[in-house]
């Protein structure tokens, strides 16, 4: 079975970069992010339409290019997190966790008896079709799988400690789209409460040892949150990258 390289250098403190991917999870991906330098891809399964299936491939493809496949489930479900696991996920990113109890139970699902509930099966894509101790696949599997509640509500902001606090939970990403609605300041990430609210998620991890994670849209961005303690960075997604290098070329031309 594969370790997780970016689970490791997390648990050091260093900072790892990758991208989300929300519209093209084609053949050539996975091996173009890991020409591009990105060391992670994380798939949105919430907003996308992508299915497991669709995921299945993705994950093996990632395998073979070298690089660590996340993903965001479409649900905050037992049924959904197992399967993704099987499928060879190795971490996973929950939306809009509110509270301790909410993230030890998540934890539980990608824990197998007794440490948790998560059903067996062996000899899949998971543990790469291969055989040997069972032992030694769960205890492989749970050490190398991310845990990352997302924080994106009033709610999360105010429990942030306890869930970041919660054995099992690796880092906590920062959803600052919705926290920004759920705070009832639509898209305005420079006024002071949305930025308490990072600096408490900041805290929370620096307290615990845990780390942070974000997607910055903008270079610019990504450097002060990397600067500020952010370390599992997703450069923007697929669909905005393109259209924005796109733009920015058709743009060059017709104006030369």
């Amino acid at each position: 079975m594969r370790d997780n390289p970016v689970k490791t250098r997390l648990a050091a403190g260093e900072v790892v970069l990758g991208t989300m991917v929300f519209e093209f999870a084609t053949p050539g991906l996975p091996a173009l992010l890991a020409a591009s330098g990105a060391e992670f891809v994380l798939y949105d399964m919430e907003h996308s339409g992508f299915s497991i299936p669709d995921m299945k491939v993705q994950f093996g493809l990632c395998r073979g290019a070298g690089i660590i496949p996340l993903v965001r489930p479409p649900e905050k479900t037992y049924e959904t997190v197992a399967q993704l696991l099987d499928c060879g996920a190795m971490g996973l990113m929950l939306q809009k966790v509110e509270s301790g109890a909410e993230a030890a139970e998540i934890v539980s699902w990608t824990r197998y008896p007794t440490a948790g509930i998560r059903g067996a099966f062996f000899g899949g894509a998971h543990d790469d079709f291969t055989g040997g101790s069972l032992d030694d696949k769960m205890r492989r599997a749970e050490a190398r799988t991310i845990v990352m509640p997302m924080i994106e509500s009033r709610a999360g902001v105010a429990a942030v400690d306890e869930i970041v606090a919660t054995p099992g939970v690796d880092g906590v990403h920062l959803g600052q789209y919705d926290l920004s609605l759920s705070l009832g300041l639509p898209g305005q990430f420079d006024h002071p409460e949305i930025q308490g609210a990072i600096d408490a998620i900041l805290a929370a991890c620096r307290r615990h040892g845990k780390f942070a994670a974000c997607m910055a849209p903008t270079v610019d961005l990504a450097r002060d949150w990397r600067g500020r303690g952010f370390t599992l960075i997703s450069y923007g997604m697929d669909s905005g990258l393109l259209a924005g290098a796109l733009s920015a070329g058709l743009n060059g031309i017709r104006a030369g």
